[in-house]
């Protein structure tokens, strides 16, 4: 099936920093080079086809501590190109030949997200005609026909049966409607597969095993109905969804899915730095080398089966991450180095930064403590000077202890309002105010211990 080029221009770099702007503070070279990226693969798709296969994705790699942006960077990123994202860490994948799972699964792994994604496009796009369809089935269930009507003449003044089913069916359509029916039991059939025994193969190391037998045994084994009760609002819900796989045409969903995959497809590396290395210290050692090449193939372009056909992964974007304290990308191998031809170094966070990341962002923190208690009817404020003062914390801490950036965030705004989230049910209609008095209040002694804060924040 030939494609057309996209003519509808999608963000421009600058357009996509400003994105990326609201959820993350700072990383402005990070975010430069994903947004470029991004952009490319829409000046791709807009080549003469002899030189669009030939352009290869510019692969990145983000260097910098934990909890400085790199996921989220590349989250946010998916999300504003409606791509499917495949976050993966390195060091859960072995070399073939030995337990664990091989690289190619991540492939996998990334066309059912593809496919999981395009399928929720499409039901959302037939829900309506889906949910007018279940209020039938259901109505044909509230009101069942007879099996058989007596003889009547039909005269003028006279109402047939049907008529006056009608009739009734569309007093109950109002009602089911206006919610009046949502607590009445109804019997309900439902389809299931019995696959038990495809789960047997579908462990680690036999994904491919495990998709030819599925397939097979999915085509051989009978759908199985069985008979439940269960609400009228249930049983809609229910029968919408059946009505809904319905009217989607699966193999244009999954023809969907995997040019999407196979165009717009990231794959998030973390942990890179951790399979980084030549040799082992200590004897062999089967997660670094040997993952590095037989990532290689599918980094640099190769074809993997998937159970839903082949998927090629020339143009899979792939960011990976990683802290690279003790090894460098320079310890990678040659090869897998040149497809990663971004290098990109993220700053450490400051206090300063943390103050931003309290307050600025669209789903700042202090924001979503504030929307949680306000659920319970409590108003909590923030004055300027705790905000500094859990910033100067956290910095303090990140220092001390090991340096987890904005996750330390976390950690010291769920010791801070433990009291408040925990009595909160208890006070509704209550203004509280939190300032810098009553942040030390909470934290002093915890910060004066340091084996203790080691332990607690």
């Amino acid at each position: 099936m030939k494609r057309v080029p996209d003519t509808t221009a999608p963000l421009t770099p600058a357009q996509i920093v400003v994105e990326l702007d609201r959820y993350i503070i700072g990383q402005e070279r990070a975010k430069r080079a994903v947004a470029i990226a991004l952009r490319n693969r829409w000046r791709r798709q807009n080549l003469p086809p002899e030189l669009r296969d030939e352009v290869a994705p510019k692969n990145i790699i983000m260097i910098g501590p934990t909890g400085v942006g790199k996921t989220e960077i590349a989250r946010r990123l998916a999300k504003l190109s409606q791509a499917p994202l495949l976050k993966v860490e390195a060091s859960k994948y072995t070399e073939v030949g030995y337990v664990g799972r091989d690289v190619e699964s991540m492939i996998r792994d990334l066309t059912e997200l593809g496919v999981n994604m395009v399928k929720s496009e499409m039901t959302g796009s037939v829900a309506a005609k889906a949910e007018v369809l279940a209020e039938d089935r259901l109505l044909d269930l509230l009101l069942p026909r007879r099996k058989s009507e007596p003889f009547q003449s039909e005269t003028l003044e006279e109402v047939s049966p049907e008529a006056s089913r009608q009739a009734t069916k569309e007093k109950l359509r109002q009602q089911l409607r206006g919610g009046k029916l949502d607590e009445r039991m109804i019997e309900l059939e439902i389809q299931s597969q019995m696959t038990p025994i495809v789960e047997i193969f579908s462990g680690q190391g036999m994904e491919e095993m495990g998709i030819n037998l599925r397939e097979m045994l999915s085509n051989m084994l009978p759908t199985k109905t069985k008979r439940r009760k269960v609400k009228v609002s249930e049983a809609k819900r229910l029968l919408a969804q059946e009505e809904a796989q319905k009217l989607i045409d699966m193999e244009e969903v999954v023809a969907q899915a995997i040019h999407r995959v196979e165009n717009s497809g990231i794959i998030f590396l973390d942990e890179l730095d951790k399979i980084a290395g030549r040799e082992a210290a200590h004897g062999p050692d089967v997660s670094r080398e040997g993952v590095q090449r037989d990532l290689l193939p599918i980094v640099e372009g190769s074809t993997v089966t998937t159970k839903y056909g082949p998927v090629r992964t020339d143009h899979i974007l792939f960011i990976a991450a990683g802290a690279f304290h003790v090894a460098k990308p320079s310890d990678l191998i040659p090869e897998l180095q040149g497809r990663f031809p971004i290098r990109v170094e993220l700053d450490p966070l400051t206090r300063e930064d943390f103050v931003r990341i309290l307050t600025e962002p669209q789903n700042a923190l202090i924001r979503q403590y504030m929307e949680l208690l306000k659920t319970e009817g409590v108003t909590l404020h923030f004055a300027p000077d705790a905000v500094t003062a859990v910033a100067e914390l956290a910095t303090l801490v990140n220092q001390r202890a090991e340096n987890i950036g904005a996750r330390r965030l976390y950690t010291i705004m769920e010791k801070l309002l433990e009291e408040i989230s925990f009595a909160a049910p208890d006070m509704p209609g209550k203004e509280l105010t939190i300032d810098a008095g009553y942040v030390h209040s909470r934290l002093s002694d915890v910060m004066k211990d340091e084996d203790l804060s080691r332990y607690i924040l």
